[in-house]
């Protein structure tokens, strides 16, 4: 793929080298954080602003995982469907120039193997986009022949009854020889044009491709290759071949290639030594300014073995790495100011100084810094009045999503059932009618898919709502969201943005795979998004305004058993705003900071009736959102109240809770302020059985919640609460 981003003038030479040795200066595409190939453009400014799209060429942040490339790949095609069948809504932008953009995706073979191959190809053609797959077929996944690997060992056999016949769906297929340069041109210049034009897929099948180098520099071809294999590879190299074939078609003499060779070697010779010469800056400074810190160290008192000890790793270090040398300095630091040598203050200076470059270097665009990012977004609270009135949730979000589709043409919302019956709880009841099939539809059972629709829609200046149906179906959509979306901006360094919204439902309702609450692992999985849990749908709605006037990704996880639940709509629902990382303080108490989120909050309240009798003042708080969490240590203001706390949720023990317990008493220092242990309560380690009684025995509960509470205040006081 170098070799494309190359002859588009998207790379070069050093760029390329900068990447292989993770220059964080000098590498364009991602500041030193991705593997080398891994390309990227810019499609924001550093204001966050988006750039020209069509008057550029656009390559995606890629990422490692293989067969990742495909579901984002699958998005942006949809981004140019969308932009052409949306033209007269959308108009002039600078996205798209009629939904003319192809999106190119290349893989390698063995990874065809992987299931969001064929998931994407399958979606491709129902969805009938502008998107070409070139399979580069090279026999072999790492030393695994391709035999073990795909049906029939070849991949264009394997997915024939995909081709595209007479009008109905499908794709168009090629298969060409990487050798044959003027076949590969003709071929592609004809499925391309297609492609283009009338919006099919394409997968390209380049047999043949030969590898001039193993997988890694570990893992050498020579070693699972046989010898006639290798041999045919020498024959039948693509620039051996390309040479012949430019001598035979009388385009070049063969001095004219062999000038080309030597040049080209020696292009690459000296850009590979400006950019080693570029990245070994640093360090040789840096082994500079230690040298002689050592030299001044060793007539001070208590530091001669150290110093000689440096000294001898400094002079073994033969191309020593700035890591390596920051380490010496920390420990000869270390030792400097327990002999309290003033030497020490001007170490930390420097560290102090290295310390934050490399904050600025690794630590930045995990979340987006500009003025729409979503935690800057201004807070306007709900209004009510006389004339508020009291609907079912599900009515409260149907309205919502109504006005905003009025008010952003460019918002889309697709998902499983989404479309024609508006969604499984009638969110969306009725806005395909009014609003058409190409911004509300449905989509296949595929979630992992769906949320590359959602990526790569979003990285085209869409405003996607993507739905997945419940919380526990999330983890087949989970892969792309943990290594693709969440990633973006940080492995792009800033040069790319996506802010896709994943709407879902969660938490409890009666079923083994619809009640699941899975909070530790998402939290965990998704750092780059913002993740918020709506203890009811006017909240919802709020964090739905919030986020579509940001540019973060997000995940909402509405309550699955609030739907019919009466709320009172607010007068402003189509503007006011819900804070993220600003938990609500719904009760105030004195004895126990009960801190939970989501439907557990309706079990908080609950409990809180029940604990009347017991004389236990509860100060009820709703966290809202996990990520970010409880950003005006809202949580430890309450505890230096009530001295104690106690976590709900309905995760597995070690899960959601745990979490939470982290951020507050590690994080934030709330544990100085305890006077007795921390608690949790949350579901048990199983998935919740189906059936009322399995969700009451399983999830936690009003009772259970009592329990654990008056059990607390028993320990400070056990002759005034009785043992439960």
């Amino acid at each position: 793929d170098q070799t494309m981003m190359m002859a588009l003038g998207i790379t070069n030479i050093e760029q390329f080298f900068a990447q292989l040795y993770a220059d964080t200066y000098n590498d364009p595409f991602s500041g030193g954080r991705q593997m080398n190939s891994h390309f990227a453009t810019p499609t924001v400014d550093e204001n966050g602003q988006w750039l020209d799209h069509k008057n550029q060429y656009n390559t995606s942040s890629d990422i490692s995982s293989t067969g990742g490339q495909m579901a984002r790949g699958l998005g942006l095609a949809f981004a140019s469907k969308k932009y052409r069948t949306l033209n007269k809504q959308l108009g002039d932008n600078n996205f798209s120039a009629n939904g003319n953009e192809v999106s190119f995706v290349t893989i390698g073979d063995a990874s065809t193997s992987e299931g969001i191959f064929w998931e994407t190809i399958n979606a491709a053609g129902v969805l009938q986009v502008p998107m070409v797959v070139s399979v580069w077929d090279d026999g072999y996944g790492i030393s695994v022949p391709k035999h073990l690997q795909t049906a029939k060992a070849s991949i264009s056999k394997a997915t024939r009854g995909l081709i595209k016949e007479d009008e109905r769906d499908g794709m168009l297929m090629f298969v060409g020889k990487a050798y044959d340069y003027p076949g590969l041109v003709e071929m592609y210049e004809k499925g391309i044009k297609q492609v283009r034009e009338n919006h099919i897929p394409a997968l390209f099948h380049i047999e043949d491709c030969t590898q001039p180098q193993g997988h890694s520099t570990s893992g050498s071809h020579e070693r699972y290759k046989s010898k006639d294999r290798l041999e045919w590879e020498k024959e039948y190299d693509c620039i051996e071949r390309m040479a012949a074939w430019m001598i035979n078609a009388g385009l070049a003499s063969h001095e004219k290639i062999e000038g080309i060779r030597e040049k080209a070697r020696n292009a690459a010779r000296e850009g590979k030594q400006r950019a080693w010469e570029a990245v070994q800056e640093r360090p040789l400074q840096t082994k500079a300014t230690l040298t002689q810190w050592v030299e001044d160290s060793k007539s001070l008192d208590g530091m001669d073995q150290l110093a000689m000890e440096i000294s001898s790793e400094l002079k073994m270090q033969v191309i020593p790495s700035l890591s390596e040398l920051v380490a010496l300095i920390r420990r000869l630091y270390y030792q400097l100011k327990l002999n309290g040598h003033s030497l020490s203050d001007e170490i930390k200076l420097w560290l102090n100084v290295t310390m934050a470059k490399a904050d600025q270097d690794y630590h930045t665009h995990l979340y987006s810094n500009t003025v729409n990012a979503a935690t800057r977004i201004d807070v306007k609270p709900a209004v009510y009045s006389e004339d508020s009135v009291k609907i079912p949730g599900y009515q409260i979000l149907n309205q919502f999503f109504d006005e905003k589709m009025q008010e952003y043409p460019e918002m889309i919302a697709f998902g499983e059932d989404v479309g024609q019956i508006g969604d499984v709880n009638q969110g969306f009841a009725g806005l395909q009618e009014k609003y058409g099939k190409e911004r509300v539809f449905d989509t296949g059972i595929r979630e992992w898919s769906i949320m590359g629709q959602a990526i790569g829609t979003a990285m085209r200046g869409f405003r996607p709502i993507a739905e997945i149906q419940y919380l526990d179906y999330l983890i087949y959509g989970l892969e792309p969201l943990s290594d693709d979306l969440a990633t973006l901006r940080y492995r792009s360094n800033g040069l790319q943005s996506a802010p896709a919204i994943i709407r879902t439902r969660g938490h409890r309702l009666e079923g083994i795979w619809h009640a699941g609450s899975p909070m530790g692992m998402i939290v965990n999985s998704l750092r780059g998004m913002y993740v918020c849990v709506p203890r009811n749908m006017v909240q919802a709605a709020g964090m739905y305004n919030t986020l579509l006037k940001a540019d973060d990704p997000a995940l909402v996880i509405e309550p699955l058993n609030g739907y019919r639940i009466r709320e009172t709509r607010p007068d402003n629902l189509n503007s006011f705003c819900v804070p993220l990382g600003s938990p609500e303080v719904l009760q105030e108490g004195s004895d126990i900071t009960l801190v939970t989120y989501g439907s557990c909050v309706r079990v908080a309240q609950k409990a809180i009736e029940l604990l009347e009798p017991f004389d236990i003042s509860i100060e009820l708080i709703d966290v809202q959102t996990l990520l970010p969490f409880d950003m005006e240590s809202v949580i430890v203001h309450s505890i230096k109240k009530t001295n104690r706390v106690l976590f709900l949720d309905e995760d597995v023990p070690g899960g959601g809770t745990a979490y939470m317990m982290r951020e507050v008493l590690e994080t934030q220092g709330g544990y100085q302020y305890l006077d007795s242990a921390p608690q949790t309560i949350s579901a048990h380690a199983h998935r919740t059985p189906f059936g009322s009684e399995g969700d009451y025995f399983t999830k936690p509960n009003a009772e259970d919640l009592v329990e654990k509470v008056v059990g607390i205040m028993r320990e400070v006081m056990p002759d005034y609460y009785p043992e439960l």
